[in-house]
Order: C-alpha cells, then structure tokens, then sequence
C-alpha cells in the first residue's frame, strides 16, 4: 500500500469518526452497547497508539494538531 493510500485511509476513519454522535442515544440503549462501544473505542485507541509510537520510535514528534471538533466534521 502507497504513502498516499495510508494517510487517505486514515484520513477517511478520522471522517467516518467525525460522524459518529452517541449524545442522542438514550440512557438504555448507551448502557446496552457500553461494552460493545468500550471494546471498540479501546481497539481504536490502541491501533492509534501503535502508530504514534512507531513514528515516535524513529525519532519523530507526534504533534497535536490544534482542531476543533467542528473543523473535524
């Protein structure tokens, strides 16, 4: 896979994240899929730590781009 694929498939998961709003689920259905959404949400937060950590493994910063969520959508 090109350079370019791999920063557009992470650019499209950061697009397809961007969509998602958990703030209109009720208090049931949130607590229904809790450990369903918390394997999920723990799977991205890992995958997204292997990739911070390779970069930073080869000397490079991993820097924090200063985005709001709104610029995100």
């Amino acid at each position: 896979m090109s350079t370019n694929q791999v920063i557009e498939r992470l650019d499209a998961a950061v697009c397809a994240l961007g969509d998602v709003d958990v703030s209109g689920w009720s208090d049931d259905t949130l607590s229904t899929h809790l450990t369903e959404l918390s394997s999920v949400l723990c799977r991205v937060d890992a995958q997204l730590s292997r990739l911070a950590d390779a970069v930073r493994s080869r000397g490079f910063a991993v820097q924090e781009a200063e985005v709001s969520v709104a610029q995100a959508a």
